[in-house]
């Protein structure tokens, strides 16, 4: 059996979970509980060590999804997760740009420990205040001399929307792994 792992990781309440459940074709493991901290005030449960979901494609072909928690705190769990990777998706919210420095902070992180493709997925960008794709970017650090990794918008509650997020990625990955092995 082949399997691909990717990690979707981002902020608290960006969508990472319902993109796992959304996508998932077995019940997804996850370790949400209750909110006590600043957390409670977006939502009333958060996951606090990973979700877990799978895609089967054909009979010799998988994708692991797994799911990073949002909090700083628990970063443990993101280099757990990245190191293992094939790829990884981050997931902004588009409504709140109070949250692009931190997305910004969990992106580095991620870079620092693993050089797997990557994309951004920006989600909410239907809601009120939300910013567009182009002004994420630059607030996250990408410009002329920095360029973005590829990005999509998603609806993590859209299925249609999260696969078309899942084939982005793993066509980068495999990119990646094609230059990788012609490099080397």
């Amino acid at each position: 059996m082949e399997i691909m792992t990717l990690v979707v990781t981002g902020p608290v309440g960006a969508g990472k979970s319902t993109f796992i459940r959304t996508v998932s074709e077995i019940d997804v493991v996850d370790t949400d509980r209750r909110a006590t901290d600043e957390t409670a005030s977006l939502k009333h449960r958060t996951t606090v060590a990973f979700d877990f979901g799978r895609l089967q494609f054909g009979r010799n072909r998988a994708l692991h999804l797994y799911g990073t928690p949002g909090q700083s705190r628990f970063d443990f769990m993101w280099d757990i997760l990245i190191r293992k990777a094939q790829g990884y998706v981050v997931l902004v919210a588009a409504n709140r740009p109070n949250e692009f420095r931190y997305s910004r902070r969990i992106l580095t992180f991620m870079q620092h420990r693993s050089r797997v493709p990557l994309i951004i997925a920006i989600s909410h960008s239907d809601c009120e205040g939300a910013w567009t794709p182009e002004n994420i970017l630059v607030a996250m650090g990408y410009n002329a001399q920095k360029p973005a990794p590829p990005v999509v918008i998603v609806d993590p509650r859209n299925r249609a929307s999260v696969a078309k997020s899942i084939v982005k990625l793993v066509q980068s990955a495999m990119q990646y792994t094609r230059s990788f092995s012609k490099a080397g």
